[in-house]
């Protein structure tokens, strides 16, 4: 799944992206690496909507 395919809309990208990092993934990195997703982009696209990556949560919050 390319970044493309993920969702436009910055919630549903980020309900996605916490849905995936809860039942699949043990990090934001191998979420990324995975996917084939810019860790960066998606990091700052949801910072857009005041969300961040805990590491320890493995989750945006």
């Amino acid at each position: 799944m390319a970044f493309e395919q993920l969702p436009n809309d910055s919630f549903m990208l980020l309900s996605v992206v916490n849905t995936k990092l809860r039942d699949t993934y043990g990090s934001l990195q191998a979420l990324c690496e995975d996917l084939n997703v810019d860790q960066e982009e998606l990091e700052e696209r949801l910072r857009a909507i005041d969300y961040t990556y805990q590491p320890e949560a493995n989750r945006f919050v």
